[in-house]
């Protein structure tokens, strides 16, 4: 069903989010359908292979909209996630706020 490990984790966050209240399950497939609607205005191939990336957008809109978090602080994990990713050596898992070639640069 999933891909890549991310989308498994959006997907329960996305669930575990609806169960504890701080939106219904309607109000997710509302905010699903737009973003697939959006892509498809876009004009986004149809073939399924950026669903999750529309269920990361839609997540991340509904959490915002929910003031779950502000768009700052959202900005900022997703940069952080991103510097982490730049500075993993391949093959190694990503870790936020494990920057080794980061740091030791830090240091001359």
């Amino acid at each position: 069903m999933f891909a890549e490990p991310w989308q498994a984790q959006a997907f329960a966050l996305a669930v575990k989010l609806s169960e504890q209240g701080h939106f219904t399950w309607n109000e997710w497939a509302s905010a699903l359908a737009d973003e697939v609607k959006a892509a498809a205005d876009r004009g986004d191939p149809d073939d399924g292979s950026r669903y999750y990336e529309y269920w990361l957008a839609a997540l991340e809109r509904l959490v915002a909209a929910k003031g779950l978090v502000g768009p700052a602080a959202l900005l900022e994990r997703k940069e952080a996630w991103a510097d982490a990713y730049r500075h993993t050596p391949h093959g190694k898992p990503i870790e936020l706020g494990a920057h080794p070639a980061h740091d030791h640069a830090d240091e001359r």
